[in-house]
């Protein structure tokens, strides 16, 4: 379903995540992202990032969908697809941060970077090789 990047099943994620990329508050870098997660109920989330004078608390678009599919019930091992669009020509993986708080709900993941021209297709497993998982806590 989500092993071919022109497959049409990514086209309610990159939609849903062009349109939270139209509402990304990016004054600063002006680098506007948006992200979209699918959860194992079938829902789509999506966010975008929101940049702050105070930098550090700038948010990205991937945790944003990320906490607004937590808010509304999602559990780990939840997600099963997530896109990040940007209009750039390099596409742009989820940073190192996002990248590990999409670990925590997903143990493999299918991540579909793109931009109007170019899709990948990529295993978070893959972006975060031997990820943190606080197994150690439980």
């Amino acid at each position: 379903m989500f092993d071919d990047p022109q497959s049409p099943d990514w086209t309610p994620l990159l939609e849903a995540a062009w349109r939270a990329r139209g509402h990304a508050h990016a004054p600063y870098s002006h680098f506007q992202v948006g992200a979209a997660l699918l959860t194992a109920t079938g829902e789509i989330f999506a966010g975008c990032n929101v940049e702050n004078a105070a930098y550090p608390v700038t948010l990205c678009a991937e945790r944003g969908a990320l906490s607004a599919a937590v808010a509304a019930g999602l559990a780990p091992g939840g997600l099963l697809a997530a896109v990040v669009v940007t209009d750039v020509a390099e596409l742009t993986p989820p940073c190192g941060a996002c990248r590990q708080a999409l670990v925590e709900f997903a143990g493999t993941l299918p991540v579909l970077l793109a931009n109007h021209r170019t899709r990948t297709l990529h295993r978070i497993e893959d972006l975060l090789p031997h990820s943190f998982t606080g197994g150690h806590f439980r």
